[in-house]
């Protein structure tokens, strides 16, 4: 009770206060208007006539509102009044919000938020909960409780955790143990405590700020609130919402959890994804809501905000594709201006990172939920966005009623004094949970105090930190001693504001005063009918995005329909004989497998689209059924437009039977069977759900239904022991189908010699398949039997199946042990220093004191003379204290630039709206980077920090760049610049699959040169790493962002450190705190600082700098939106030469505020609704300042060489020789292939597996060779594992290298090494897996299949199988090179496979092939692979030992047949086994040449 009476008073304070602003805001307004009337009486005739014209408006107005209130309740609900504000006069109208038209959305949205967002939403806001108060509707509220929550995993830690093919493979065998017998093998998994027993509430109508360092559990906690957590983890104690636990409504549907992952589909606009999104979330009790407050307002007799009644209007309409929730979130979130732009992904350009991170924000916000858990989501802002999205979200609590938690990593302190709440989380342990104003006072009684200018929520997480504790004791009467994480939570326990939480949770919460509309009770807000309606709308619109994918299919499948009608020309197609009648049978049975292929390139598409699927999915957007129903809807059209066209190029031309009724009888077939293809492959995909599994998977099911289809093995020789295969095959009801239609027809009714059948039916006889009429309808009846399974089946994956790939941390032995010390409040006994603390401004003013005397000082940035002295000084010597790391020498250089612009082609989309063929990005910037000063490049978001950076760094891949760009003096050479220059990228591009240790190592063996010894090497990689914090994890694999390995803190320390280990003398860093905690982030820039303070030139971009981050800079080079500069100086001592120049240039500014932060009060001052504000434009007041011409000066003394200065030349390209780039390049590469089991492990199980289908299918056929179909059923055999298992090496491969070419691209870049030793390096790794993949395969199937026990046929067998998967190998990797992602290559790969099918001899034998076509047959590597294995086995088999009988009854020898049937010459093999070794280095020659003059990088 004491809960809700405190709920009860701060409602009725809260209440009052309104109550008494909006009567000062209605006495105002009287006065105002009380005023203007007086003013009016002496203005004249004119100020008469706007009276009057007013007075008319109004009148009008009224009218409209009597008018709506006579109208029926339901269409009163639809309907409003709408002022248009433009023009010189208020344009009234009475509007359907149902039907808006587009110039009437933009004046309602620009009624209600004018260019202050945040200030005009308040009032807003502020508006239209008057409204409701005047009625006295209460809006709903959530209350969230969680109760002795206890989190705990289990994982392996240490080697153990590495993903290596031997801890995959004892994983499995641990796990396949117990699973039989449980408890047999000892668990040697660690149970790690992610949240440890915490409790507290989070209040309505609050904003919450949830702050902890890295793996401190705040994700896990926001997940177990939106009760999102991974099943896996095992969960203890209780969350509930008013009361209501988990299983009594639906959590995911009440409350939204904004994950730090931006998935988005890329194909769709900014407004396209929030306008899906707010469909599917629905409207909530909007409608409800806004019917009782129109009922109560009409007895009243209150007329309604025209605004305010819009905008609740227009937000209750269900179901409609554009939604004026949408506009409104757009519009605060600041994304209007990109709002018609698509989001972009891997394959086409799209809106910016920090965009993306707000369509993440928005794409929740925009539905209906009250209850927000926002996870990160200011990475990637400026400190500026970032605020005023927050002040908007806090709008939205403190006035509707939100519950709303954030988790923020660096917040600003204008930006942390917006919250209401704060919980501070640390260790799994809540250190604080209760009001912001109160959380400094709680540590002040623990004996802890804030400084001056620290911001308070760096303060608050680094308190919690072993190695920064100490700085903030203040209580000088006691010793310091560290304060643990579990003392800070037992005396939390213990202040008031503790016991009065603990309190308030012993006091059940009245289930009976939560709100009928604050839970959801439904997984669903719309309708099913609505559902799929809605869904299909999106994929229709996707596919119209993605036609140049459905064209591409299209002209392929043209493209192999014209190959096989010449392959199967009708002059070359007879009706004579058995032999005539089976190359018909290999034209229909090209065409089953055609088709089937075609299915194949769903599988690729469907695994792409997973994740955001799953994502959507579990926010409950809508069900996997809709999603699968509507791809089958879908590929409707497509199948009647990919068929026929096939149909029409392949049936009349080939000659099957003239009569119209076949012909529609087999076009029907395949078109069932075109939808069964695809209906598979997305179950497939749906199944495995990872690229390289699906692959498998894939080519695991093709191998299944072809060897069961009846051509490679008839029905009536399949053993018993599978039958069943040949009878649940789709191919096999397919080829029994088209073959009764074709030979059953009246054109194959001719005799047969010995046979009293017609020649069709003998055939069907001979081949094992019905020939009866109604099997063709039995086949049809079958296939759409495996179309509506395989379409449900993929309804039960989409709807059952999670996600692979869980986002884990990694957690080394030596790091857990860590972490359980500092829990204790002990330390581990360590062999050398544990990493530096994190740096207060007084530590790092002695840093700059002791280091070179050659730094410039911060009071005299224009000082030249010590610049010009020192521009060709070698650093060697060094204070030990304030060079740690960096004891390699190396010569400084300046960067000057000079009038530097950039332009790229104007996008298509913007050249209707401006003139000109090009886009200016970059405008006239002129400025100096100089050693031993460090520089910030700060500007909102958009505009041109990386950009510039990418330019000056030589990055940029395309675009036109124009101005004078100088290395201490000289012109820039982009070659040798590269080897004296580091670049950090903003997105922490690694090798996934190496450590932390191998990855600096790898860095520093191809970037330092030759005269570097192994020992120095080591040990400055040693230092490096130890500099940057990352001693303790050098033995944790990096990982895949966003799903394992690193965190993004781990992640950007090591991009630093793999830079910091090439000893540059320049370094760009990108964006190196976005995405750290306040300690993190002191970390790096304490290494930044100390890399600057050796000397070198070092210049960063940043978001959201704190105080102590921002003023670490020295020098400052401020963008504003466009790419213009506007401000290139000095920072001064606490920002003071920055702050008064902006407050001396531009008079009327805003003043700066002591204790504000210096960056977030620049951007706030300098954006673009300051200048609309004030009339300036901040760009043309720099060009005109005293500053810019300080600047040019500076410039013009840089772009001069010094005295006896030498331009930047190097011997060599790269630092290391050939040599050592191939070793270095083949180390890695083996190292990553050893630990992907994912690949290797699914690629060798495929084998095994086709190894042991081929040889249980064809079992002992080898030694009968008495007739051509058992010669045929081995040749099968043959055929099978050279087709099948070459396209799932081909097809795997191809994610490995995508995933690897990303880090390829930045290494190049960084002039680590040549393409050439990389991409030869890449092709040596595959040799011994290919080996071992042929080895395997024959060692089992040869003596199942039974054939030939000799030394030189076994091993010929291995020979031609193990080239030919080398092939495949190198052609998947070379398709990768050629195209800009796995879905794209796969789409490519098909038809290849089908040309290696159609060429390779088995479907149609080389004699038989046109002479027009027979070069395709000798430059096909497939049909040297079975030229080989074939005339291997049966080329020597003469005499009449080894007689056979034809489909003819002619008796000839074995190898006679070979010879003269498919034309395998047994002499030629040699030639052979030379031809076939030929072609895998003919794709390694064109992969090497594509990787390394190919590239589909776009920056």
């Amino acid at each position: 009770m004491a809960s809700t009476s405190a709920d009860s008073e701060a409602g009725g304070a809260k209440a009052m206060m309104r109550s008494v602003s909006t009567g000062l805001q209605e006495l105002g307004a009287r006065v105002t208007q009380t005023i203007e009337r007086y003013v009016s009486v002496g203005t004249g005739a004119g100020a008469m006539a706007a009276h009057s014209t007013r007075s008319a408006e109004d009148d009008e107005e009224a009218l409209m509102w009597a008018t709506l209130e006579k109208l029926p309740t339901y269409d009163r609900l639809r309907k409003t009044v709408l002022c248009d504000l433009k023009g010189s006069r208020r344009r009234l109208d009475t509007v359907d919000v149902r039907s808006l038209k587009q110039q009437d959305r933009e004046a309602a949205i620009d009624n209600i938020i004018g260019s202050d967002a945040p200030a005009d939403n308040e009032k807003f806001l502020s508006k239209l909960r008057e409204r409701l108060e005047k009625v006295g509707i209460e809006l709903p509220r959530v209350e969230i409780r969680f109760e002795n929550l206890h989190i705990t995993a289990q994982c392996y830690v240490g080697s153990r955790a590495l993903p290596t093919l031997w801890n995959a493979a004892l994983n499995f065998t641990e796990g396949l143990l117990n699973s039989v017998v449980p408890g047999i093998l000892r668990n040697n998994k660690t149970t790690i405590t992610i949240l440890d027993d915490v409790s507290g509430i989070i209040k309505p109508g609050r904003m919450t700020l949830l702050l902890g360092p890295p793996t401190c559990g705040k994700s896990t906690l926001l997940l177990s609130l939106a009760n999102r957590l991974d099943s896996n983890l095992k969960v203890m104690g209780k969350v509930s919402y008013n009361g209501h636990e988990f299983h009594e409504f639906v959590a995911q549907k009440t409350s939204v959890y904004v994950s730090q992952m931006d998935l988005h589909q890329g194909e769709l606009t900014v407004r396209e994804t929030l306008d899906f999104s707010a469909r599917c979330q629905g409207i909530g009790a909007r409608f409800d809501l806004l019917e009782e407050l129109c009922k109560r307002e009409r007895e009243l007799g209150i007329r309604p905000d025209p605004d305010v009644d819009f905008y609740m209007k227009a937000t209750a309409v269900e179901g409609k594709g554009r939604n004026f929730s949408t506009d409104y979130t757009l519009k605060i979130l600041g994304l209007d201006v990109c709002a018609d732009t698509v989001v972009g992904d891997a394959m086409r350009r799209g809106i910016s990172g920090g965009q993306k991170k707000r369509v993440t924000t928005g794409e929740l916000i925009v539905g209906p939920s009250r209850v927000l858990l926002m996870d990160q989501i200011s990475d990637g802002l400026d400190s500026s966005t970032t605020f005023q999205i927050i002040q908007c979200l806090g709008q939205l609590a403190h006035y509707m009623d939100y519950t709303i938690v954030i988790s923020l990593l660096q917040p600003a302190p204008e930006t942390y004094d917006l919250f209401d709440d704060i919980l501070l989380l640390s260790e799994g342990q809540i250190c604080y949970h209760g009001p912001r104003i109160e959380a400094t006072s709680f540590f002040e009684t623990m004996g802890f105090a804030c400084p001056s200018r620290k911001a308070v929520p760096d303060f608050l997480q680094e308190l919690t930190s072993i190695k920064d504790q100490e700085q903030y004791w203040a209580d000088k009467s006691k010793p310091y001693r560290y304060i643990t994480v579990k003392e800070m939570a037992a005396a939390f326990k213990s202040y008031h504001v503790g016991t009065n939480m603990t309190s308030n949770l012993n006091i059940p919460f009245d289930k009976s005063t939560s709100h009928k509309a604050a839970l959801a009770f439904d997984s669903q807000s719309l309708s099913k009918r609505q559902i799929f309606k809605t869904v299909v709308q999106r994929e229709v619109l996707m596919a119209r995005r993605n036609s140049l994918v459905f064209f591409f299919r299209l002209w392929q499948i043209i493209f192999i329909g014209l190959v096989g009608m010449g392959m199967f020309i009708r002059p070359r197609m007879h009706r004579h004989d058995l032999q005539n009648a089976q190359l018909f049978n290999a034209a229909q049975f090209f065409g089953l497998t055609n088709t089937l292929f075609n299915g194949y390139a769903d599988l690729a598409l469907m695994v792409a689209r997973l994740p955001v699927f799953f994502k959507q999915r579990e926010l409950y957007f809508f069900p996997g059924w809709s999603f699968a129903l509507s791809f089958f809807v879908l590929g409707v059209p497509v199948t009647f437009l990919e068929v026929p066209a096939w149909v029409a190029l392949t049936y009349y031309p080939i000659g099957y039977a003239p009569f119209i009724g076949r012909f529609f009888k087999h076009t029907l077939l395949l078109l069932i069977l075109h939808s069964m293809a695809g209906s598979l492959f997305r179950f497939v995909a749906g199944v495995c759900r990872s690229m390289v599994i699906s692959n498998s998977g894939g080519s695991a099911v093709l191998l299944i239904i072809f060897t069961m289809g009846g051509l490679l093995v008839p029905r009536k020789p399949i053993k018993s022991w599978w039958i069943w295969g040949y009878w649940i095959t789709p191919l096999s009801y397919a080829n029994n189908g088209i073959s009764v239609n074709e030979f059953m027809a009246h054109q194959w009714k001719k005799p047969v010699a010995g046979s009293n059948r017609w020649l069709g039916i003998e055939f069907l006889h001979d081949v094992s398949l019905f020939a009866h009429g109604y099997w063709y309808w039995i086949s049809a009846a079958a296939l759409v039997g495996f179309v509506v399974f395989f379409n449900v089946g993929f309804g039960f994956a989409t709807t059952f199946m999670k996600p692979l790939g869980r986002l884990q941390a990694v957690v080394p032995a030596k790091a857990l042990a860590g972490k359980e010390a500092s829990k204790n409040g002990t330390t581990l006994p360590t062999t050398g220093s544990s990493g530096p603390a994190v740096p207060t401004p007084a530590a790092l003013d002695r840093d700059r004191s002791t280091s070179s005397a050659a730094a410039p000082s911060r009071q005299s940035p224009m000082n030249l003379e010590p610049l010009t002295a020192r521009r060709s000084e070698v650093v060697t010597a060094r204070p030990p204290a304030a060079r740690h790391g960096m004891i390699l020498p190396f010569q400084p250089y300046s960067m000057s630039f000079k009038d530097l612009n950039y332009f790229v082609d104007m996008p298509p989309a913007m050249r209707s709206e401006t003139s000109g063929d090009k886009l200016q990005l970059l405008h006239n910037i002129t400025g100096a980077f100089r050693p031993g000063v460090l520089t910030a490049l700060v500007g909102v978001t958009g505009a041109g920090k990386t950009t510039l950076m990418d330019v000056l760094a030589g990055r940029k891949t395309g675009g036109y760049i124009e101005g004078d760009l100088r290395i201490s003096g000289f012109p820039k050479n982009q070659e040798s610049f590269a080897r004296i220059a580091g670049y950090c990228e903003q997105t922490d591009i690694h090798s996934s699959q190496v450590t932390v240790e191998e990855s600096l190592i790898y860095s520093a063996w191809l970037r330092l040169p030759d005269e570097v010894t192994n020992e120095q090497r080591t040990a400055f990689v040693d230092e490096v790493m130890q500099l940057v914090e990352l001693t303790e994890l050098k033995g944790a694999l990096v990982g895949i962002p966003g799903q394992s390995g690193l965190s993004t803190e781990q992640r950007k320390r090591l991009t630093i450190g793999v830079e910091l280990v090439a000893n540059p003398s320049i370094i760009f860093m990108d964006e190196p705190t976005s995405g750290l905690d306040a300690r993190a982030a002191a970390i790096v820039m304490r290494t930044v600082r100390n890399t600057v303070d050796t000397g070198r030139t070092v210049v960063c971009t940043i978001h959201q700098p704190s105080i102590e981050i921002f003023e670490a800079f020295d020098e400052l080079l401020l963008m504003k939106r466009g790419g213009r500069l506007i401000y290139a100086g000095h920072l001064g001592k606490m920002s003071r030469d920055l702050i008064e120049y902006f407050e001396t240039t531009v008079p009327d500014v805003p003043k700066y505020k002591s204790g504000m932060n210096p960056a977030t009060w620049m951007l706030e001052i300098s954006n673009n609704a300051t200048e609309k504000k004030l009339d300036v434009d901040f760009a043309e007041v720099y060009m005109k300042s005293y500053l810019y011409e300080k600047n040019k000066a500076i410039v013009d003394e840089l772009s001069s060489p010094a005295p006896g200065a030498k331009d930047l030349e190097f011997s060599t390209k790269y630092s290391r020789g050939w040599k050592a780039q191939f070793t270095a390049c083949l180390w890695k590469q083996n190292l990553t292939y050893w630990r992907s089991p994912d690949y290797v492990n699914v690629r060798f199980i495929f084998t095994l597996i086709a190894a042991l289908l081929m040889g249980t299918v064809f079992w002992r056929m080898g030694h009968r060779r008495r007739d051509q179909l058992s010669i045929y059923s081995v040749m099968g055999s043959f055929y099978a594992s050279i087709l099948f298992i070459g396209v799932t090496n081909a097809q795997t491969v191809q994610p490995l290298i995508a995933s690897e070419r990303l880090a390829f691209y930045r290494e190049r870049a960084a002039g680590m090494y040549s393409a050439y030793p990389y991409a030869i390096a890449q092709i040596l790794n595959e040799v011994p897996y290919s080996l071992l993949q042929a080895t395997l395969y024959t060692c089992i199937v040869y003596p199942m299949i039974y054939l030939e026990w000799t030394a030189s046929k076994f091993f010929w067998q291995i020979y031609f199988l193990y080239f030919v998967y080398l092939t495949f190998t190198y052609y998947g990797m070379m398709a990768v090179s050629v195209t800009p992602n796995p879905e794209v290559a796969s789409i490519l790969g098909s038809a290849f496979y089908q040309i290696f099918n159609l060429f390779s001899g088995f479907l149609i034998p080389k004699p038989k092939i046109p002479p027009y076509f027979i070069w395709i047959y000798w430059i096909c590597p497939t049909a040297y692979a079975l030229y080989g294995l074939v005339v291997s086995q049966y080329g020597d088999l003469h005499g009449d030992d080894h007689l056979m009988t034809t489909l003819d009854g002619s008796k000839v020898s074995v190898a006679y047949f070979t010879e003269h049937h498919f034309g395998f010459k047994h002499g030629f093999i040699g030639g052979v086994a030379g031809l076939a070794s030929i072609y895998p280095l003919v794709f390694a020659v064109i992969f090497v040449i594509c990787i390394s003059k190919l590239s589909f990088q776009h920056r």
